[in-house]
């Protein structure tokens, strides 16, 4: 019980040291917060953005940009991060302390899951100030916003632990412009060429806001987008085990 304790001690510890990291860095604030709140204002106040007109246009966009705010915390900002914390040697210093590699993880994860919730809390906020009023069922949102953060955590950490920090920084970058743009996410799957209409459903990025739109506008979990969702974050946790590093 006492070692049990101690674990979950030391997780809990280490996750509130990542999260006021994380909201003291204002890069990373701009990531997880200021460019979400952007897009949701760029989508529903102005014709500069692809957007649908129908009577669920809201709840769209507010899909979309809860999609934007899980990856760029939990794959974008937490790779940068990562990746710059192993070259810094900060990682290496971790691991001569109590905190095991596994807790470790394990209090990023969870400062993730509370930065990406944080996040989500003021784009909905803003949302409602405008107007957006959620369907009954719509707290499959919250589920399926934590298995987003699963589905993109680990490939974040894959990224980090086998890349030099500065290519982690070009690679997150260019993988977030590529997958909101062209995954299924700002860009509606029906605008897209066919062939990659046809595969945006199989990512992460397109699973991600395909689901929160039907749980936002109809109060409906896809089960297809949930098996999507697990299986990139099993996918992923494999990948991360094997490649990475920790200095």
């Amino acid at each position: 019980m006492t070692r049990s304790t101690g674990s979950l001690g030391r997780i809990r510890r280490q996750a509130g040291w990542e999260t006021r990291l994380i909201l003291r860095n204002g890069e990373q604030l701009v990531l997880t917060v200021i460019i979400p709140v952007g897009l949701l204002l760029a989508l529903t106040l102005t014709d500069l953005l692809p957007q649908s007109d129908g009577p669920n246009s809201l709840a769209e966009s507010v899909a979309t940009v809860l999609t934007v705010s899980v990856i760029s915390a939990a794959f974008t900002s937490l790779a940068i991060a990562t990746g710059f914390e192993r070259r810094s040697g900060a990682l290496r210093m971790l691991s001569t302390t109590p905190l095991s590699p596994g807790e470790l993880l394990a209090g990023k994860a969870l400062a993730t899951v509370v930065v990406t919730l944080i996040s989500s809390g003021v784009v909905v906020a803003v949302a409602i100030a405008l107007g957006w009023r959620p369907a009954a069922g719509a707290a499959w949102a919250v589920l399926l916003i934590l298995l987003g953060i699963a589905a993109w955590a680990p490939w974040a950490l894959t990224l980090a632990g086998s890349l030099r920090a500065e290519a982690v920084l070009a690679v997150a970058n260019g993988v977030f412009l590529v997958v909101i743009l062209f995954g299924g996410v700002v860009i509606p799957a029906s605008a897209l060429p066919a062939p990659l209409a046809d595969v945006t459903g199989y990512l992460p990025s397109g699973a991600l806001a395909q689901s929160l739109t039907e749980a936002l506008a109809d109060g409906q979990l896809s089960v297809t987008s949930v098996v999507v969702l697990v299986a990139w974050g099993v996918a992923g946790t494999l990948a991360g085990a094997r490649t990475f590093r920790w200095s």
